[in-house]
């Protein structure tokens, strides 16, 4: 089973996007809706793999990333933004890679997200 952590401030957007993994019955999937405890967060739960959204309040995604990514413990966790800013069409057509971050849009397609962390995370 893949740990998953979204890190998004929408409470309604986590349940979703956390039920709809976990009831694969392949994902266990933790919420963090503070961006101050992402870091935290993740060094406490090890996720395979981080879904994190870009526009947050106190600390927005990218520097999340940024962050984790200066650590030795967390730096080769990979990630996937979750993003309104781009639609579904922009992501299929880069096959969800922008300037070499994966992306997925919002309204998140289940099954999209699903390929995407099936492909991050073999």
């Amino acid at each position: 089973m893949k740990k998953i952590l979204i890190i998004d401030d929408e409470e309604d957007f986590c349940y979703f996007v956390k039920k709809n993994l976990e009831m694969t019955e392949y994902f266990e999937v933790a919420v963090c809706t503070d961006s101050a405890k992402a870091v935290q967060q993740v060094r406490q739960i090890r996720p395979d793999l981080i879904l994190v959204d870009i526009m947050m309040p106190v600390i927005d995604g990218p520097s999340i990333v940024a962050e984790l990514e200066e650590s030795e413990d967390t730096k080769n966790i990979p990630f996937v933004f979750l993003t309104a800013m781009i639609t579904n069409e922009e992501t299929k057509k880069n096959k969800n890679i922008i300037n070499d971050a994966y992306f997925v849009a919002k309204p998140v397609n289940v099954k999209e997200l699903i390929y995407t962390i099936n492909r991050l995370t073999q």
